[in-house]
C-alpha cells in the first residue's frame, strides 16, 4: 500500500526516546510500518480524572506524544465499561457516557488523530500524518444484547464490540472468568453475532469463554477477533486461549492480538501478582455485594482511582523481557500462521510490560527484537498491523 510507505515527519523516532538502545534499522521500519495496536485504553483516565489524551503524562502508559514516538499510526481505542455500572443495569448509559469522551478527544485532537469507521478511512488517516481510531467497546453495552442498542452504537461510529461482558456472564454469552451460564451461548446470541455481520462490526472474542468463542467462530459469517490475548500453553489460565481454539480462529481467517503484559505469559509474574494482588481475576462478588442503590455518580467515585491501570511493582528479575515476549508470538506464529497474529498491548489496562520497556514509546523495541530473531520485514509488517487492517477491511463498512 504506498499510503503507508513513507512516514509522514512528525512520527520520525527520536534518538535517545527509548529506556533501552533501539537499532537504527528497527527505527525505521518502525516509521514505515502501519503499526496498528489493537487494544489501547486510551481514554479511561481522562473520564474520570479529566485532562486531555494529547496532553504528555507524567505516568501511565499512554498518550498521543508518547504514541507518535512510538510510530503508533493505528489503534483499537478501548471504550471499557467496567463490571461496577452492571448491578444497576447502568452498562449502556455508561458505555454511551464513555464513546461521547471518546469522540470529544478525538475532535479535541483532530489535528493529531482521527475517527475510523473502515480499513479505508485508516489509510487516509495515516496518510494525512494522523493516527486513525477505531471504536472498540470492552465489556458490555447492553446485558441484554439488544439490537436496537447495538445499531445506535453503529451509528456513532462504533465498529467493534467485545461479546462477553469482560469477566461476567452477560444474558446471551458466557465470559471467560465466571461460572458458565449457558455454555457459551444462547439463541439469542446467534442473532446479536448476525447483526454484527450484517453491520459490519468486529466480533471481538476477548475475555469470552472457549465454548462462547468456538461457538462463535462457528455462527459467524466473518471472521473474528480476539484483540488482546494470551496463549494458554504458557499461563494456563480461563483468560488465554489454548492452541485448539486458535487454530479454529485463525482457519476462519481471524486474528489474534497478543496483550503485552508479564501475567498472559509469565507464570512465575502471574502467581506474585496474584499473591499480592489477594485475587487472581475482577471480584465480581464483591460487586454484586455492593447492591444496585449507588447512583452512577457514586460509581464514578468508587472506581475512578483504579484509573489509569497502572500494575503493582514487579521484580525485575521475575520480568520476561522483550526477547522472551517475541518468542511467545513465535510459537503462536507456529501454531496458527503469520497471517493470524497482532500487537494488542492493553496499554493503561493494567499490564505489566517486558523488562525495560516503560510505555507505547518503547514498541520499536518490539520490532527491534524480531529483527534480532531473524523475522523478514514483511512478516514484522503483518505482525506490526497488517493482519489486523486485512481483517478489518474484510469485516468493516
Amino acid at each position: 500500500m504506498a499510503v503507508l510507505a513513507a512516514a509522514p515527519a512528525w512520527l520520525a523516532l527520536a534518538p535517545g526516546a527509548y529506556a533501552q538502545t533501539v537499532s537504527d534499522r528497527a527505527r525505521a521500519l518502525q516509521n514505515r510500518a502501519l503499526v496498528f495496536d489493537g487494544h489501547v485504553h486510551a481514554v479511561d483516565r481522562v473520564f474520570y480524572h479529566g485532562g486531555d489524551i494529547g496532553e504528555r503524562k507524567p505516568d501511565g502508559q499512554f498518550d498521543l506524544p508518547r504514541a507518535r514516538e512510538g510510530g503508533l499510526k493505528a489503534l483499537f481505542f478501548s471504550v471499557f465499561i467496567t463490571e461496577d455500572y452492571y448491578p444497576s443495569r447502568f452498562e449502556t448509559k455508561q458505555a454511551l457516557r464513555m464513546v461521547d469522551t471518546a469522540l470529544a478527544q478525538i475532535a479535541k485532537n483532530g489535528a493529531a488523530i482521527e475517527l475510523a469507521r473502515n480499513a479505508d478511512e485508516i489509510e487516509r488517516a495515516v496518510a494525512r500524518g494522523k493516527m486513525a481510531a477505531v471504536l472498540d467497546i470492552e465489556g458490555s453495552v447492553d446485558l441484554d444484547g439488544d439490537l436496537a442498542v447495538i445499531r445506535e452504537f453503529h451509528r456513532l461510529g462504533v465498529r467493534s464490540i467485545q461479546l462477553a461482558a469482560h469477566n461476567w456472564a452477560n444474558n446471551y454469552a458466557d465470559a471467560c472468568c465466571s461460572p458458565p451460564k449457558w455454555h457459551g451461548l444462547t439463541a439469542h446470541g446467534r442473532e446479536v453475532i448476525h447483526e454484527l455481520n450484517r453491520l459490519g462490526m468486529v466480533i471481538n472474542v476477548s475475555h469470552a469463554s472457549d465454548d462462547a468463542v468456538s461457538q462463535t467462530i462457528d455462527a459467524s459469517s466473518a471472521p473474528v477477533v480476539a484483540t488482546h490475548s494470551g496463549m494458554r500453553f504458557y499461563n494456563d489460565i480461563p483468560r488465554n486461549m489454548p492452541d485448539w481454539l486458535m487454530k479454529k480462529l485463525a482457519a476462519k481467517g481471524g486474528v489474534i492480538g497478543f496483550q503485552i503484559g508479564n501475567d498472559f505469559h509469565n507464570r512465575r509474574a502471574f502467581e506474585y501478582r496474584t499473591q499480592h494482588a489477594g485475587k487472581a481475576f475482577w471480584d465480581t462478588q464483591a460487586i454484586l455485594d455492593r447492591g444496585t442503590k449507588l447512583s452512577i455518580y457514586s460509581i464514578d467515585r468508587l472506581v475512578a482511582p483504579q484509573f489509569p491501570m497502572v500494575p503493582p511493582p514487579l521484580p525485575d528479575q521475575l520480568r520476561m523481557s522483550v526477547d522472551d515476549w517475541v518468542a511467545v508470538v513465535d510459537r503462536a506464529i507456529s501454531i496458527v500462521g503469520e497471517d493470524h497474529v497482532a500487537l494488542g498491548s492493553d496499554f493503561d489496562g493494567g499490564p505489566p510490560l517486558p523488562l525495560g520497556m516503560r510505555d507505547v514509546r518503547d514498541l520499536p523495541m518490539i520490532t527491534d527484537a524480531m529483527l534480532r530473531r531473524g523475522y523478514s520485514e514483511e512478516r514484522i509488517r503483518k505482525f506490526l498491523g497488517g493482519n489486523l487492517l486485512r481483517v478489518f477491511r474484510q469485516i468493516a463498512h
